[in-house]
């Protein structure tokens, strides 16, 4: 089998010849810079200055030694920023800064923080939808944002590697907070809901538009598309369940409708953080056809349960190796064990692509990623 077939085959809830494997195909299945350069150590390969694809979350692009080394099945590429913006780095004494397209500014410690963290939200004092309508929003279908990405992703399906589209942005929860301010939106969902209405049909707006545009470009090369939020915490939602059905589930379905409606055969792959159980559910009804990142540890996410209720209609992509205490802390024999059981709760009756609980961080050791790639190839095999 290539990749791409292991992969659609597992999608299609069939078993293909192994347990289809993942590094970086998307912003939530990738690694950190520093990760990455211990583990090119490792391998065996050239030092050098990894490239920074994701600058928020500082991951590393993995190249293609490496993806021929750990066996990888997919690659993904995201939309470029607008030409209306170009990256500039300003500094203090303590932290370096940027500004992203949206008017998020950002900030990382100096001299070696490991992410750039949100430090101020442009529509922090809007108070009405009208402040809405004069903020400078990206245009989702500037012409720049598309260059190269057909040339790409013709590149991949050659190698036999299935295609993952990425979007322009967070989902409208996680927008939302990073817009107005944590603080601000959660009020606003309680107090003024009118505003955080408008906020989340712009958001919703501008994700279709986008859409819209780039499957029309590269859609009959696209076998997946993804697209996220982050509605869970660690034991609970983030919201309560019946404003969360009220406010984002009608919208995503209408995003989910769209997509589809343009590209009728790619999969959906849905990414939310936390303790989500609650609304898989209402995520299955919508046409979500993956979950990601599957986080095992946290309340009511067990592998096994999500696999008995859920297996049949949904496919995960994650939840392989715990990432919050297994991957960085544990030793490889742990690790091992770990993606072990992971691959024989969900791998069984196909509906799984292996991939850590998100992305693998700074702090985790190459020996616990060859570990799990080890596992994965020992343990993976349907034949």
């Amino acid at each position: 089998m290539t990749s791409r077939e292991r992969v659609l085959t597992a999608l299609r809830h069939q078993e293909p010849d192994r347990v289809p494997y993942d590094l970086s195909s998307t912003p939530v299945t990738g690694i950190h810079h520093v990760a990455y350069r211990r583990l090119r150590r490792a391998l065996g390969l050239p030092a050098g200055e990894p490239a920074i694809w994701h600058l928020m979350q500082q991951l590393a692009w993995v190249e293609d030694d490496v993806h021929a080394l750990m066996q990888t099945d997919a690659k993904g590429l995201r939309p470029k920023p607008p030409s209306s913006w170009q990256l500039r780095i300003t500094e203090d004494k303590d932290f370096l800064y940027y500004t992203d397209e949206w008017g998020l500014t950002r900030r990382r410690q100096k001299p070696a923080g490991y992410y750039f963290d949100l430090c101020r939200s442009p529509l922090s004092s809007a108070r009405t939808p009208a402040d809405l309508e004069r903020f400078p929003f990206p245009d989702p279908t500037d012409e720049a944002r598309f260059v190269g990405l057909r040339e790409l992703a013709e590149k991949v399906r050659p190698e036999g590697r299935i295609f993952v589209l990425g979007g322009i942005s967070a989902g409208m929860l996680e927008m939302g907070l990073w817009l107005r301010g944590f603080e601000n939106f959660f009020c606003d969902l309680a107090e003024n809901r009118v505003l955080a209405e408008a906020l989340c049909e712009k958001i919703l707006e501008l994700k279709m538009r986008y859409w819209s545009e780039a499957l029309a470009r590269v859609g009959d090369l696209v076998d997946v598309v993804q697209e996220g939020d982050d509605y869970g915490g660690q034991d609970r939602l983030l919201v309560a369940p019946d404003l969360w059905r009220q406010m984002f589930k009608p919208r995503l379905a209408r995003l989910v409708r769209h997509i589809k409606s343009r590209a009728p055969h790619v999969f959906l792959f849905f990414h939310s953080c936390g303790s989500i159980r609650e609304i898989i559910p209402d995520l299955v009804e919508i046409g979500v056809d993956v979950l990601n990142p599957v986080q095992v540890a946290c309340a009511d996410m067990d592998s096994r349960r999500l696999k008995k209720e859920f297996g049949d209609s949904l496919s995960f992509w994650g939840g392989g190796v715990d990432t919050q205490h297994v991957l960085p802390k544990g030793t490889p024999q742990q690790v091992r064990e770990e993606a072990k059981r992971r691959i024989d709760d969900l791998a069984p009756g196909g509906g799984f692509v292996f991939n850590t609980v998100h992305n693998i961080q700074a702090d985790v050791p190459p020996e616990n990623i060859l570990a799990m790639r080890e596992a994965v190839a020992q343990f993976g095999q349907y034949i």
